[in-house]
């Protein structure tokens, strides 16, 4: 049996309503510390959403889907860039390759969470997908009607409805990852157990924690708006202010 289960829940600490802000000074240090591995991870979240764009060309209500979802995958992407900030911390070389099999430690328990991610990620763009098709009657829109549906005020109401899912998911996201991912990195702890403590983490600081997922909303809303470009440098930042997040946090 996994002794990890039996484990009661770390202390967490309470924070201030700005220490959301203290992280990303932290998390910007650390990217001035390592800028070349950690741009690296910035310029592979860019390709990727390059090729999001490619790949989807002809069916833009899924690539406004995928765009949006991109935040839901944030966490399991960012474990290289957690392994960074925790080598910064220890003293370590700050090298690539390292963070790049961070992952074989805890292996089974990184990629089972790194599936649940997947699935959410998978509903919400069938979710989006739908409604949109609902919308143009059973038709797939272009993309001259998709900027019509996002310009036109008549359909602030679809808008508000197609936002108000997209929140719902990242809300589900950001309370089970607040500090998951990096908790399973650091410590070898199982998912189920991680899972708990990000509960208990945004259920103590609810309202330090609302500023941080709105941080991450609106950096990476800013990011995508840039056409991927701005993911290079924003990426990077918030994956290394959310190791710092996690450290703030639970009791060492």
């Amino acid at each position: 049996m996994d002794t990890t289960l039996q484990r009661p829940l770390l202390e967490i600490r309470t924070i201030e309503l700005h220490t959301p802000f203290a992280w990303l000074h932290a998390g910007l240090a650390d990217l001035r510390a390592a800028p070349l591995p950690s741009l690296f991870y910035g310029l592979c979240f860019a390709v990727i959403g390059y090729g999001l764009a490619y790949a989807l060309r002809y069916q833009p209500q899924l690539f406004a889907a995928a765009s949006a979802g991109f935040m839901l995958l944030g966490p399991a992407l960012a474990i290289g860039l957690y392994e960074l900030s925790r080598r910064r911390e220890a003293g370590l070389p700050l090298r690539l390759v390292p963070s790049l099999t961070a992952w074989r430690n805890n292996f089974h328990h990184l990629a089972l969470f790194s599936m649940v991610l997947m699935v959410v990620f998978l509903v919400w763009t069938r979710a989006s997908e739908l409604s949109f098709t609902l919308f143009f009657s059973g038709s797939s829109p272009t993309l001259a009607d998709m900027v019509r549906l996002i310009v036109a005020p008549d359909n602030v109401s679809f808008l508000g409805i197609w936002l108000g899912i997209g929140f719902f998911f990242a809300t589900l996201v950001f309370l089970i990852s607040a500090t998951t991912v990096q908790m399973m990195l650091d410590r070898n702890t199982n998912a189920i157990s991680a899972v708990l403590t990000s509960l208990q983490v945004v259920a103590t600081n609810p309202g330090p924690m609302a500023v941080w997922a709105a941080i991450i909303a609106w950096a990476t809303a800013a990011a995508l708006l840039m056409g991927f470009i701005g993911i290079i440098v924003v990426g990077p930042l918030l994956g290394h202010a959310s190791w710092h997040a996690y450290r703030s946090l639970v009791d060492q």
